[in-house]
């Protein structure tokens, strides 16, 4: 289930135009796309927030999610992803990479966007297993007893005048300290004639060893993506580092999206490399989740 791509195409809303334009003339060809982890969709205390009304805010041509949950009950192709997808036009392709459980809200919630001590097993409003499984007192708390059972991944959606060509998941080394799996998602699309590859990704922790995964990817998209390429996710990691990493990437925004209410650093990017052009970058207001969104508007270039 973890290794499958799933693509969707769903109903297709009117195409809005793009906020601003960052002194963008009119002949060249506009794409905005956003990045946004969601966080199953919960506050800290489990709380759900509006997800469809978050996302339609972006405005964005590609908006790529990670910890995008799924209902058991709701079967496959109907979570959170989905239903964004359907709500505002966009082709979907998701990727599961843990399962768990979201407990029900928090009846001590407070105005606050998590517990104090909101990583206690009696606190949380998320388990996730995976290539480390849960541990017996986690799974043995009423916490994850009253949760939902589900599945935890990412996505890429894409709107329904962008021309997707393939869609594919390039898998990441199992790291033994990671509770989940990590993968990336490609989309190849054209836009306006004009042939590139959205990548989308979830990055583990450097703790965890995530320099592997970063190793892995660099080699995977010399491959496995097009030249002009735009790479979006959750890093884990601060720009500089992902710079020294990923040296063929630039950055298109700079500023601190975590964690949402005082965030302090930036783990969340987007990265162009080739012939894409940054007309305007920006971290986006808080949206219910505790990375704060990004978004970008990149100039592409005519081929010839």
């Amino acid at each position: 289930m973890g290794g499958m791509a799933m693509i969707s195409p769903m109903l297709v809303a009117p195409h809005h135009p793009s906020i601003g334009g960052g002194g963008l003339s009119s002949d060249r060809i506009v794409l905005t796309v956003a990045n946004f982890n969601m966080h199953a969709g919960v506050d800290g205390w489990g709380r759900p927030f509006d997800i469809v009304a978050a996302c339609a805010a972006f405005d964005a041509d590609v908006l790529v999610l990670e910890e995008s949950w799924t209902n058991d009950g709701d079967g496959p192709g109907a979570g959170q992803a989905e239903q964004i997808a359907a709500a505002l036009g966009y082709q979907v392709t998701s990727c599961v990479l843990a399962e768990g459980r979201r407990p029900l809200p928090h009846p001590a919630a407070t105005d606050r966007w998590m517990p104090r001590l909101g990583f206690r097993v009696s606190a949380r409003s998320l388990f996730l297993g995976g290539p480390r499984p849960l541990s017996a007192a986690e799974v043995a708390s009423s916490r994850y007893q009253e949760g939902e059972p589900g599945t935890w991944g990412m996505a890429v959606l894409t709107r329904g005048d962008l021309l997707v060509e393939d869609t594919r998941i390039l898998h990441l080394p199992s790291l033994s300290r990671d509770r989940v799996r990590r993968a990336a998602i490609v989309v190849e699309l054209t836009k306006e004639g004009v042939p590139l590859s959205v990548v989308g990704a979830h990055m583990s922790h450097l703790e965890y060893g995530s320099h592997r995964h970063y190793a892995a990817l660099k080699r995977l998209l010399r491959a496995e993506a097009r030249p002009d390429a735009v790479l979006l996710g959750d890093m884990n990691l601060w720009g500089p580092p992902v710079r020294a990493f990923l040296p063929e990437w630039h950055r298109a925004v700079k500023g601190r999206t975590w964690p949402a209410w005082q965030p302090h650093s930036q783990i969340d990017h987007i990265l162009v490399r080739g012939s894409v052009r940054v007309g305007s970058g920006e971290v986006l207001p808080a949206a219910g989740s505790d990375h704060r969104p990004v978004r970008a508007e990149l100039t592409l270039q005519q081929p010839g």
